[in-house]
């Protein structure tokens, strides 16, 4: 059974994105939820199966549900970090296509800027890492960084390059947390926090959150909004700890991301836009060459000198991604709904022409789990 085209996001809004005063990350959660039921034009009553997974609640499915007066015949948790959201739209669509559920709602929030400043994480470090007293997850993706410069020539300018297309899109976003100029001798000159990476090679500490609704393509039509559909899927684990990545230059994007275009049926170049987990600016070098896009050690060379920014070769992250638009500790949500508004043309002055086919990424943990959705247009199916 193939899930290609069977399921559709019919709804998708943001919320609390940059800082959000005197709101809870389930507050802000709720405020997304009712944005997107609102997108979509579908009652609150009509969901009946949800997936969330909020910072600090290990039964965040359980408080949604309760604290929307719900009683969903299907609620998933499952938590892999920021790529949880996008494998839920393949659980969303199972769920749809074998008619356990109707309307299924995935959603997430946080307020990491404005509760603490700071990573709100519920995790220890490892075992054999803690003596060391590494950043986590910082350190992990230093580690990445500094050996995929050791083995490919990656240089310091070329990281800097992902900052900065990161920006020059945000620039294009109202949304966006960070709108101020930003250049490669910025990027150089900023603080170091874990070698070689410095502070504006890492994510941005916000408020935020996201929802989409989903259903099956049948109904999809009947909707306000041009739906959205899922085309293919695909997951890859390779670890927990960092210590345990097998080659820190390969990721399990390498599986995911083909699985994914398997069922899509579709190739790298057919893709027009990419919207990738920027956690830090060596992700989107890595995930670029695992997902195919280039070959593997050719991922700097790829995003120099504005590959990846406005008239680049390849749009990724039109709306600034983790860097310069919004990351409240799990950006997956937000790959999915700059998607949307990618697809349905309503992407402001970042928008892409003629956009059909999407590819959203997300990552969870340090490089551990990545999960790949292909989204497309009607005109795709």
């Amino acid at each position: 059974m193939s899930l290609r085209g069977k399921a559709a996001i019919v709804g998708a809004a943001l919320a609390g994105c940059g800082e959000a005063h005197g709101k809870s990350s389930m507050e802000i959660t709720i405020e997304g939820v009712h944005g997107a039921l609102a997108d979509a034009g579908i009652a609150l009553g009509e969901v009946d199966a949800i997936a969330t997974c909020q910072p600090l609640d290990m039964l965040s499915g359980l408080t949604l549900a309760q604290e929307l007066g719900l009683n969903p015949r299907f609620t998933m948790n499952n938590r892999m970090g920021g790529s949880s959201f996008l494998s839920h739209t393949l659980w969303a669509a199972m769920l749809l296509e074998l008619r356990l559920a109707d309307t299924v709602l995935i959603c997430y929030g946080s307020n990491q800027r404005t509760a603490s400043g700071k990573l709100m994480t519920a995790l220890g470090l490892p075992t054999y890492e803690a003596p060391y007293k590494p950043l986590f997850p910082l350190s992990s993706y230093a580690l990445a960084a500094d050996r995929h410069m050791t083995q490919f020539g990656t240089t310091r300018e070329q990281l800097a390059d992902v900052a900065v297309a990161a920006r020059a899109w945000a620039k294009k976003n109202p949304d966006a947390f960070m709108r101020d100029p930003l250049t490669r001798e910025d990027v150089i000159a900023s603080r170091p926090v874990s070698d070689p990476l410095r502070v504006r090679d890492c994510c941005l500490v916000t408020d935020g959150g996201g929802a989409i609704v989903m259903r099956r393509a049948e109904t999809a039509k009947d909707h306000p909004r041009p739906p959205v559909y899922l085309l293919g899927g695909g997951e890859g684990t390779t670890h927990r700890d960092i210590s345990e990545m097998a080659d820190l230059t390969v990721t399990g994007a390498a599986q995911s991301g083909r699985t994914a275009m398997d069922m899509a049926g579709v190739k790298p170049a057919d893709i027009d836009v990419v919207q990738l987990y920027d956690a830090f600016t060596i992700n989107v070098i890595l995930f670029l060459e695992d997902l195919g896009f280039c070959k593997k050690g050719e991922g700097g060379a790829f995003v120099a000198n504005g590959g990846i920014a406005p008239g680049g070769h390849l749009p990724v992250n039109t709306n600034g991604g983790g860097l310069s638009c919004v990351h409240p500790g799990m950006y997956g949500i937000f790959t999915l709904v700059e998607a949307v508004r990618q697809l349905r043309g309503e992407a402001g002055d970042r928008q892409i022409d003629g956009a059909e086919l999407v590819l959203a990424h997300g990552n969870g943990g340090v490089l551990s789990s990545q999960v790949t959705n292909i989204l497309g247009t009607e005109a795709t199916l």
